[in-house]
């Protein structure tokens, strides 16, 4: 046990002095988490709209005002015809457009109607349709106002709730995805390129024959990570709830145990590379190239995995971090407990166990 020990103390030791191996440890998950939490966001914010007024009248004026008060838009220019609206569009200068026709507030006092025209740039699909959706959403707010306990016939009015995220923020879906791929990407490629190390300097021979049994001398090779990687997870969670407004609404204590697991996962999945590969940059190519494209494609905090079809969707059923990703964002931000999650938490186990398996199984190919 003391030379065991011995051995995961001398790892310890070449991970701190390496500046290198540092800052990918403890500097890419800051680094990360600040770029998806306010960077790389699906909200759009402060979207520059033009206004073309033909009524100007107090209705439309506070209409304008709800717009531009609005955390979703800046009011950038106010047109005096449509071919400044076009104009406008082709500089890129604004998103939107408002259009208020003749006599709004009259159409809207006496006859009950009247008509706004929304005209969005569609050249990014995505954002067009958010920002006309902010948009009436304010023009619903304004119309609830209006009408106060009035109902017209035949209107429906729909009752919306936002459930988990009601100010719709990035933030709680990029930090699920952020961990999951921050954990895998570290965990794996360091472990990989940690024992790849030691066979393109020609001295994992020489830990072989040492006192301590080969499997053990390539799990001493891991098990400094799990420390670090555990310490990762601990920084993403402050971070992201401090500094990026993202509550942890379950069990704190399940969130990191599941944490663990994943880094497990990752960890085997990394001796896995580590058999296949025989110098660093290739171990590090195949980190990058196997991992996180994937994660970014299948794990469904870039895209929903509805919308694939069925053989990409059987796919990512492979992508360990796909299941880590449904853990976190049903524990931290549904507050769920464990029996929502333990199908994803068995698929992990039996990831570990099989990259672990097939890890296991190459080494003792490559001793005999």
């Amino acid at each position: 046990m003391k030379l065991f020990l011995a051995f995961i103390t001398k790892e310890f030791k070449h991970i701190l002095r390496d500046t290198r191996t540092l800052i990918i440890l403890f500097g890419m998950p800051i680094v990360q988490i600040i770029l998806f939490g306010f960077a790389l966001t699906n909200e759009v914010k402060d979207s520059r709209i033009g206004i073309l007024d033909y009524s100007k009248d107090e209705a439309s004026q506070h209409i304008i005002h709800e717009l531009d008060a609005s955390r979703y838009f800046d009011v950038e220019a106010n047109f005096s015809n449509p071919q400044q609206i076009d104009q406008a569009f082709k500089e890129g200068k604004i998103r939107l457009a408002v259009v208020f026709p003749a006599n709004f507030r009259h159409s809207l006092f006496q006859q009950n109607t009247a008509s706004i025209q929304l005209i969005a740039d569609a050249s990014d699909p995505n954002t067009a349709t958010t920002v006309v959706n902010y948009a009436s959403s304010i023009l619903k707010s304004y119309q609830d106002e209006v009408l106060g306990e009035q109902t017209l016939p035949y209107t429906i009015q729909p009752e919306i709730r936002m459930l988990y995220n009601p100010q719709l923020k990035g933030a709680y879906n990029f930090v699920p995805g952020v961990m999951a791929m921050i954990l895998l990407l570290i965990s794996a490629m360091m472990t990989s390129i940690a024992i790849v190390r030691e066979k393109e300097l020609g001295t994992m021979e020489v830990l072989l024959v040492s006192p301590v049994p080969p499997i053990l001398v390539i799990v001493t090779k891991a098990i400094p990570y799990v420390l670090l990687s555990f310490i990762n997870v601990s920084t993403i969670l402050i971070l992201s709830v401090n500094l990026l407004d993202v509550p942890i609404q379950g069990s704190l204590l399940l969130l990191l145990g599941e944490s663990m697991l994943f880094i497990f996962a990752a960890l085997a999945l990394g001796l896995f590379i580590s058999t296949i590969t025989n110098s660093q940059q290739v171990a590090m190519l195949a980190s990058l190239m196997v991992l996180l494209l994937p994660t970014l494609i299948f794990s469904g905090f870039m895209f929903p995995i509805e919308n694939m079809p069925k053989p990409m969707q059987f796919i990512s059923n492979l992508i360990p971090s796909k299941w880590y990703f449904f853990i976190v964002r049903d524990v931290m931000i549904k507050g769920l407990g464990f029996k929502s999650v333990l199908k994803e938490s068995l698929i992990l186990v039996a990831m570990t166990i099989g990259f672990v398996l097939i890890a296991l199984k190459n080494y003792k190919t490559r001793l005999e």
